[in-house]
């Protein structure tokens, strides 16, 4: 008896638990040109900003005679 009970608990918290994944909580918006653009220059700053911290430190010294 009580391990019938407890199924149907359990089988109802798994139907919850599915609805609820199912749910989209938030609309996916499309990226624009622009917020395409922007993405991209973020990356080239990143990038710059990293090489110049490598050729500027002190191991990295290469001297052409």
């Amino acid at each position: 008896m009580v391990m019938m009970g407890l199924g149907r608990l359990v089988v109802s918290f798994k139907s919850k638990l599915k609805s609820l994944k199912a749910k989209k909580l938030y609309d996916k918006i499309e990226k624009s040109e622009s917020m395409r653009i922007e993405i991209k220059s973020r990356k080239a700053r990143k990038l710059i900003e990293q090489t110049l911290k490598i050729a500027d430190s002190p191991k990295s010294r290469t001297y052409a005679f």
